[in-house]
């Protein structure tokens, strides 16, 4: 009896070969990580038409079904890519205009962090991505959270206009001259320089910021 106690304890105590919900759920979306990351890069380096999902598959070692899979056609997987930046550049916004201190100071919080996300995989994916690269459906999507990013700046520049904190400006023209500074950081910055994409950001800020300082 005793004997057979100890056997059903063993044969409780042996791992289970089988993954869990929550394991197989987690194995799913870092294969899908996996695949957007490298999708996004090549889409970065070679350009959207250059690409073919062949290409991302083979450069994992997968099947281009795998990449339907977990993401769709080459247009959805474009699609996951900028949303995937403009979700980071949104959230940024938010921090900023939650966060203390006068205009200027939540201004330039929001510009340095812009700064930084552009120079991410997913944030120069938003840049170098253009409507033509997209359906109709596709592009008028794009435009549209492109559109609430480039309102969330405006609208901090009034608030710092506001309170007097920064110079009175044309607001649209200033949002356009600031985003499209950082912008181009995208495009030029060398991931294996010697600055990190976060005090490239803070040094443009700091030359961008003293444009727009109340006139003595």
């Amino acid at each position: 009896m005793e004997e057979q106690q100890v056997s059903a304890k063993s044969a409780v105590a042996i791992p289970s070969p089988f993954r869990t919900r929550e394991e197989k759920a987690r194995e799913r979306e870092e294969k899908r990580e996996a695949v957007l990351r490298a999708a996004v890069r090549m889409f970065n380096a070679r350009g959207f038409h250059a690409t073919s999902l062949d290409d991302v598959a083979a450069s994992l070692g997968i099947s281009k079904p795998t990449i339907y899979h977990y993401l769709g056609n080459k247009e959805q997987v474009l699609i996951e890519c900028v949303t995937r930046g403009l979700e980071m550049l949104r959230a940024a916004a938010d921090e900023a205009r939650a966060g203390e201190g006068n205009g200027l100071a939540r201004l330039g919080y929001f510009l340095r962090r812009y700064g930084a996300v552009i120079m991410d995989d997913f944030g120069a994916c938003v840049v170098r991505t253009g409507d033509e690269c997209l359906s109709a459906d596709g592009a008028i999507l794009f435009r549209s959270r492109k559109r609430d990013i480039d309102l969330a700046m405006r609208g901090l520049i009034a608030d710092a206009v506001a309170d007097g904190s920064i110079a009175p400006v044309d607001v649209k023209l200033a949002a356009f001259t600031l985003a499209g500074a950082l912008n181009w950081a995208a495009r030029w910055r060398d991931p294996a320089g010697a600055m990190s994409a976060e005090a490239i950001a803070a040094a443009q800020v700091d030359l961008l910021i003293a444009g727009l300082a109340p006139r003595g």
